[in-house]
């Protein structure tokens, strides 16, 4: 039998960690889809986006997508191969300058993304699956901080995460896992929830987070064949919350 003081002391524990970690999702939960950019739903998809938000609550932002099906619900196939590979990933381009998390100033389009490929890990410092292997669970659900820039190489109009030159030496946040591309793993975990995906992210300053423009975005990105740069492509762009990738969003809007 479930004693009142369990509950009491197990409501305590969540009030407390919530508050240290800001609780960004106490202020609407993650089924609320109001403010930020909502979008006409197609047939229930897990990349059919219907909203797209960005909120603050002290130091820490959350970003909020949800689409029409059950978001998470699809994974890449593997192929046992890095060369080729793809990534499914859910995407919050914003107007953020690169240099807020560790990036050069003015490097590019600056995005958080939560992403699943089975062909390869890029988070080195993170064991997710807990299996005593930090190198074996890039195929879970994860995020990173990618910056993007068009690439006709990629396709016409296409983006791709900046490739880093050899020899050159940019400004990489101390999380970068060690590609030759500007990426980060900052090791904050996507949380989904039926037709939801959020990511709680804090920062040492807010207040450029909150005077921020964004979007929603899904899309498939593909390692190049012959691994070299561009390295990774932005492939196939599922859905845009705003239509036109134009960025209307505005954070706690």
């Amino acid at each position: 039998m479930t004693r009142k003081s369990d509950l009491y002391h197990a409501g305590a524990t969540a009030v407390i960690a919530a508050l240290l970690l800001g609780a960004p999702a106490m202020a609407g939960g993650a089924h609320d889809h109001s403010g930020g950019i909502t979008a006409a739903a197609g047939d229930p998809a897990p990349f059919d986006i219907t909203h797209a938000r960005i909120t603050t609550e002290g130091r820490v932002a959350n970003f909020h997508m949800a689409v029409s099906g059950k978001a998470g619900e699809s994974r890449p196939a593997p192929t046992g191969a890095l060369a080729g590979s793809q990534v499914f990933a859910y995407v919050w381009p914003t107007t953020l300058d690169a240099a807020t998390v560790g990036f050069d100033a003015g490097a590019g389009i600056l995005a958080m993304v939560a992403t699943a490929h089975p062909d390869f890990d890029d988070t080195p410092l993170y064991d997710e699956n807990r299996d005593g292997d930090r190198g074996n669970d890039g195929g879970l659900w994860h995020s990173h901080w990618v910056v993007l820039g068009p690439d006709d190489a990629c396709g016409a109009g296409a983006l791709k995460v900046i490739d880093i030159p050899e020899g050159a030496t940019p400004r990489l946040p101390a999380t970068w896992p060690g590609l030759p591309l500007l990426i980060d793993s900052p090791g904050w975990d996507p949380v989904f929830s039926g037709e939801t995906v959020e990511i709680a992210v804090a920062f040492d300053d807010i207040g450029p987070v909150e005077s921020t423009g964004f979007d929603g975005v899904t899309a498939g990105l593909r390692v190049n064949a012959n691994v070299h740069a561009p390295l990774l492509c932005v492939t196939d762009v599922f859905d845009v919350a705003s239509g036109d990738l134009s960025l209307p969003g505005r954070v706690n809007h």
